[in-house]
């Protein structure tokens, strides 16, 4: 049902360098690039977007929102998560397992912008 989430940005190049790391990790790679934003993509499928603003205001993060990137192995989760945070990401809730079946690591990336890298089961 989802076609592309998107999360804003007030510096392109640099957000794009941080998600192109974490897009591979999760075997993913950029599918879209133009002179606003950047997309990626895991077999052509539902693509996170980094974009500037069209407004040309500054961007910013919502409250409440966050982006969920699904993960196939628990050892990729903890991975991911790590990741985020050697390249300038900052920790929003460690790796662990919360309740029965949700196992996922939070993350804040270099704009602010909340994200959970998981895996069920």
């Amino acid at each position: 049902m989802i076609g592309y989430a998107t999360l804003g940005t007030n510096d392109l190049d640099r957000a794009g360098g941080f998600y192109d790391k974490i897009a591979e990790a999760l075997g993913g790679k950029r599918v879209f690039k133009n002179d606003r934003g950047i997309g990626w993509s895991v077999n052509r499928g539902p693509m996170l977007m980094l974009m500037k603003p069209f407004d040309g205001h500054a961007a910013s993060v919502g409250n409440g929102t966050m982006i969920a990137l699904v993960a196939d192995s628990r050892e990729k989760v903890d991975a991911v998560h790590k990741l985020a945070l050697e390249l300038g990401g900052k920790d929003e809730g460690a790796v662990g397992l919360r309740g029965e079946h949700f196992y996922g690591g939070y993350f804040r990336d270099l704009d602010g912008n909340k994200l959970v890298v998981y895996k069920m089961g």
